[in-house]
């Protein structure tokens, strides 16, 4: 269930890189401390908004999802009743409904605002799960969308997106200003290698305090999921994708952030399942 933010940082680290390039191809941040933090701010924001805007259309195609317009079957008229029934609860409009082919066992919300959003999922989560676990699922992923999750992670994303232009770039300045006095410095071939490695590495830290909230929401969509439907359900859910995921891990991109023989959370959008239920039950 991480297809959400992991498209929507992906898609905003590929804006930031084009939008950091123009910067230092043109100069447009300008020669004072000022001007690049209005140019990072306004850059830095543009990159979330555009994931932000995207979300929906870049979610659908991603996994060729077909949104529900009328239900053909049995098993689309409970999901789309499902959704309208949830939602009511969550007081929001009504979302998009889809549904994509796919053996994952997944299922992600996306959209701009609570008036233009879509809750997808897959036919594999449809067929290994229980109504009563892919319920749970479903009210987590509204949860979502009732909790703002999406416009609050852009809000961050701006924030973090900013601090990571202006600072790649006023040490740069400094790196190029101290080998090469004159004002052309910032355009020079040291001011763009400099600016552009350190874009990189801070925006590699920033992705460490975007996951961090994003497995803070976590948590809160499952309470909410707990509020909707009965944290059992929620917990029958998260043991489920327990059993489906686990034994699949592969070794390597996932294994590759282990510490003393446990993985590390740095780079995880989601906590691990156990902690999840761990919670779950301490409510």
């Amino acid at each position: 269930m991480m297809m959400r933010i992991l498209l929507f940082l992906a898609t905003n680290f590929a804006v930031m890189l084009v939008l950091g390039i123009i910067l230092n191809v043109t100069g447009i941040a300008g020669n004072s401390t000022g001007g690049i933090l209005i140019m990072a701010m306004l850059f830095g924001f543009a990159g979330s908004l555009i994931s932000l805007f995207l979300s929906k259309t870049m979610a659908l195609r991603s996994v060729g999802a077909e949104v529900i317009t009328e239900p053909r079957n049995q098993a689309e008229r409970w999901l789309v009743e499902t959704v309208r029934r949830q939602a009511q609860q969550a007081g929001i409009p009504m979302p998009d409904v889809a549904i994509y082919h796919s053996n994952d066992a997944n299922a992600f919300a996306t959209g701009a605002t609570k008036n233009n959003s879509l809750v997808a999922i897959s036919t594999g989560l449809l067929n290994s799960m229980t109504e009563e676990e892919a319920e749970a699922v479903l009210a987590h992923e509204i949860s979502h969308i009732a909790n703002g999750d999406m416009v609050t992670m852009t809000l961050l994303q701006g924030v973090l997106n900013t601090f990571v232009i202006f600072l790649s770039r006023v040490i740069a300045n400094v790196v190029a200003s101290s080998r090469n006095g004159d004002e052309e410095s910032r355009s020079s071939g040291i001011y763009f290698l400099v600016s552009m490695v350190l874009e990189i590495l801070f925006g590699i830290l920033a992705s460490i305090i975007a996951m961090w909230f994003s497995r803070y929401r976590e948590y809160r969509a499952d309470a909410g999921s707990a509020q909707l439907v009965g944290k059992e359900k929620m917990i029958a859910a998260l043991q489920r994708l327990q059993q489906i995921h686990e034994p699949q891990e592969m070794e390597g991109s996932l294994n590759a952030f282990m510490i003393n023989g446990k993985r590390s959370e740095l780079f995880m959008s989601h906590p691990p399942l156990e902690k999840r239920i761990e919670a779950l039950r301490s409510l």
